[in-house]
């Protein structure tokens, strides 16, 4: 085993996480104006900036579909049983012992068990709840003469601010990780750079020098 520095996020997956996160950030702020948790802007505004921050991002995410479904990178998500009692221990336990990190990222495995079980979520049940009840409170003019369209806006009220919380601690999660094991710069460089520290098999070192030279380059 050989820990390398490797390109593993290429421009567009750097771009999609970023844009990400600057359009969250703003659906946040104005999405606690619209649920009265303060005043700092116009409610009218804030409705304005939610709206088109969430245009948006629909379209980042399509875009995202897109592109992990065509280059492979949707097998990096898929869930897997192996060493996830492993990596659920560190994080409840060894975590505050000092223990090492039990999971070997690698090449062709980017996220440990519990990050591809967490992320698979997101993307299957908290995101598609949050594009539904979106769409559904952009369109209800149009279903509003409906039977019960005044019951059914407050269920779908209850569940666009759910997720949008459900969101919100993942990203919560995600800071307060980012404050563990190696500096916050050792955890953030890799979506600047795209390059991260990574132990290769034989196997997979042997595949970057031949066919991806490009990607890999000596460990700092």
């Amino acid at each position: 085993m050989a820990e390398r520095l490797v390109k593993i996020y290429p421009p567009f997956e750097r771009f999609w996480h970023w844009g990400q996160v600057l359009l969250v950030i703003v659906m946040t702020f104005t999405g606690f104006r619209l649920y009265g948790i303060h005043e700092w802007i116009p409610y009218d505004q804030a409705v304005l900036v939610h709206t088109y921050a969430a245009l948006l991002l629909m379209l980042l995410w399509i875009f995202a579909i897109f592109w992990h479904f065509t280059t492979g990178t949707w097998k990096h998500y898929m869930p897997t049983s192996n060493g996830l009692f492993q990596v659920m221990r560190f994080y409840s336990y060894g975590i505050f012992k000092g223990e090492k990190h039990p999971y070997r990222k690698a090449y062709w495995r980017k996220h440990n068990p519990l990050q591809a079980m967490a992320y698979l979520a997101l993307k299957l049940a908290i995101f598609p709840t949050i594009w539904i009840t979106g769409i559904a409170y952009l369109t209800y003019r149009l279903w509003e003469p409906a039977a019960g369209s005044g019951f059914w806006i407050e269920i779908v009220g209850n569940l666009h601010v759910l997720a949008a919380f459900g969101i919100l601690s993942f990203i919560v999660m995600h800071l307060y990780l980012m404050t563990t094991g190696h500096s916050i710069w050792k955890h953030v460089r890799p979506m600047f750079t795209g390059y991260d520290d990574i132990v290769l098999s034989p196997e997979e070192e042997a595949y970057l020098e031949a066919d991806e030279p490009h990607r890999i380059k000596p460990a700092e």
